[in-house]
């Protein structure tokens, strides 16, 4: 029974990490090879050696790897940024250098702005098709997440987000608005709301959703012909008043699009 058991955490633990970081299942495995074969290390050792093998792995070899896959790092900038460090730290940071080409043509259009481009989940270093959860597409290094752009209560625009991950704080439909998320909720699509359960803490709440903000970085993306396709919720949508057909809804059977843009390049 106790071996079943110990099966069973093995089993989880290989597709929790997996499923989080892409290489940690894998790194699980060579720790527990690396523990019965080296017998003078410490109870603790497993905790010890996947920290030094997955920090390792992570910023000394799959930076150097990724681009035999198509994939590289989104790059940093004064502009560029992730919303949240655990992102890197999972490697859900890799695009295609296209995708990186359209970021830094956009962080140009925005030059004297004062909008940052605070990036969220894009894709894993390796093997298209290969899934993000919990992300239904974000498998061939073409998509990113984009955080929406907020401002002070005197209309300043501020490169701070209002929840610790970057998702599960909403901008709301107004009255007026047209409102897709109690569409999807009362037709069964339980799922559509489920990323407030994903935002691990609100903060900035004196912080204001920029129409202005979000406006223009959306237009400076969709200066760009490389830009496929633009994921934001309907209400957002009619209230920034965009027309361009690339800017598009994405279906219950995804999650609400009012924390934050979805972008894909062709």
């Amino acid at each position: 029974m106790k071996k079943i058991f110990k099966l069973i955490i093995s089993v989880f633990l290989f597709v929790f990490l997996t499923g989080l970081t892409q290489i940690g299942g894998v790194l699980y495995l060579a720790c527990l090879f690396i523990s019965k074969k080296w017998k003078p290390l410490p109870r603790f050792n497993m905790p010890i050696i996947f920290a030094v093998l997955y920090f390792g792995f992570t910023f000394l070899v799959i930076p150097f790897v990724a681009p035999i896959f198509g994939r590289e790092k989104v790059k940093h900038t004064d502009t560029i940024n992730p919303t949240n460090y655990f992102t890197v730290l999972l490697n859900r940071n890799y695009v295609s250098p296209e995708l990186n080409s359209l970021l830094l043509e956009t962080e140009a259009k925005l030059k004297g702005t004062g909008i940052k481009i605070n990036y969220l989940d894009a894709n894993f270093p390796f093997i298209n098709g290969f899934p993000l959860p919990p992300h239904l597409s974000h498998s061939d290094g073409r998509k990113l997440d984009l955080s929406l752009v907020f401002e002070t209560e005197k209309g300043v625009i501020s490169p701070k987000q209002k929840s610790m991950s970057g998702y599960g704080v909403f901008e709301e439909p107004i009255s007026g608005e047209e409102n897709q998320i109690d569409k999807c909720l009362n037709n069964g699509y339980f799922q559509y709301d489920y990323s407030k359960y994903l935002s691990f803490g609100i903060i900035n709440k004196d912080l204001i959703f920029s129409e202005k903000g979000t406006k223009k970085l959306i237009n400076a993306l969709l200066d760009n012909n490389k830009l496929q396709k633009l994921f934001v919720e309907p209400h957002l949508k009619q209230r920034i008043k965009l027309k361009d057909d690339r800017g598009r809804y994405h279906g219950c059977r995804a999650v609400r699009h009012d924390d934050h843009i979805h972008i894909q390049i062709k």
